[in-house]
Order: structure tokens, then sequence, then C-alpha cells
């Protein structure tokens, strides 16, 4: 994010942002118009690229700025509490789900970014998906109880694989024209904790 976009107001800055993830969410990034970009915001193309330096600089802020909406969004007091694996990898992903299932715009640049291929941005997308991914392991994680897991498996392994189910599944409904539903994400993550619990969990802990 460049300086002279810090300096903005936030009332702004979150117009831009706001702007750029419903353009970028409805074109693919080579298609997606800074000029519909700047229209909608309220700013001229001129002054968008005194804030950004170039499309590319525009987009990544706008990613990261989705990743701090899902951020504040899902990691609560509580999320910090929980120290079994799969009840906290439930938690977070339903809180997520609410989140994504109340801002449509989010849930398509989502899609969007994630299969984002031979485009300007889609190196930098990659390498910052496998950064985030390790960071929120990190950060998120690191008191769950280790004890439980059989000693064939790798904790931070089983957490890519549930990663990956529960973007699936949000990535196949958009393409779909299907809205996001509470209910039957929790009743997939339900059936999905217990297939990987008894291949993930030593005997006691099923």
């Amino acid at each position: 994010m460049s300086e002279r976009f810090k300096e903005l107001p936030e009332e702004k800055q979150l117009s831009i942002l706001r702007a750029a993830i419903e353009v970028f969410a409805k074109y693919e990034y080579k298609k997606a118009s800074t000029d519909l970009i700047a229209s909608k915001a309220g700013v001229s193309k001129g002054l968008l690229f005194y804030y950004f330096h170039n499309k590319k600089d525009l987009y990544l802020t706008a990613y990261a700025y989705v990743k701090q909406i899902i951020t504040e969004g899902v990691a609560d007091s509580k999320l910090l509490e929980i120290s079994d694996f799969f009840e906290l990898i439930t938690y977070a992903s339903m809180k997520k789900i609410k989140i994504l299932a109340e801002n449509p715009y989010i849930v398509e640049f989502s899609v969007r970014s994630f299969y984002s291929d031979k485009e300007e941005i889609s190196d930098d997308l990659k390498m910052k998906s496998k950064e985030d991914m390790k960071q929120n392991y990190n950060q998120y994680f690191n008191k769950i109880d280790l004890n439980k897991f059989k000693e064939t498996v790798n904790p931070f392994e089983l957490f890519k694989m549930m990663i990956w189910l529960i973007d699936g599944y949000i990535h196949e409904q958009q393409m779909n024209n299907k809205p996001l539903c509470l209910e039957e994400i929790s009743k997939l993550l339900a059936n999905w904790t217990e297939m990987f619990k008894h291949f993930a969990y030593k005997e006691e802990y099923i």
C-alpha cells in the first residue's frame, strides 16, 4: 500500500477499495477497467494512479484488505481459547463462511484470485496464498493439543487439506451461482471432521 493512499481519510480509502473489489470480482484481472473503478469510487483515473503505482498495486492492496476483513471477523477471543484442532477449524470456517455470505463481492473476488492463472498478478497471488496459509496456521493453531494426533500425522498438512475442501465448496457454490448456506456447510464440516478424526487422532480421542 502506497504512503499516499494511507494519507487519505479512511472513508475515501474504503470507497476506493470497495470499488476495486467489486470490479475485480466481476471481471478477470486483464479485463477489469480502472476507469470503472475510478468512476465507482468517485475519483478521476489520474488521481487513482496518484495513489497507486499501477493496476497491480491496486489489486494487491484490495487483496490485502479482503484478507484483513476475513481475519478480523474470524479471529475473536474464543478462537484463541480452542485447543482441539477440529473444533478450531470448524469454528473459524463457519465464521469465515458467514462473512463471505454477507459480502458477495468478496466471494467473487476470492474465487477469481484463487483461479487466477497466466495473469500479471498470478505469481504474486500464489506466493501470498502459501504465505497466508502458513501464517494463519502458526498464529491460530499454535495452542492445539498435539498429543491427540497419531505420530504419522502432520497437523499442518491436515490443516491444508481442510482449507482446500472448504475453499473448494465456496468456489463450487459460486461457479454454480448458488448462495453460501451455513446449514449445509455445517453438515459438511461435521462429516469431514468425523472422517479426518478417524484418520488423524489416536483411538482414545475419537
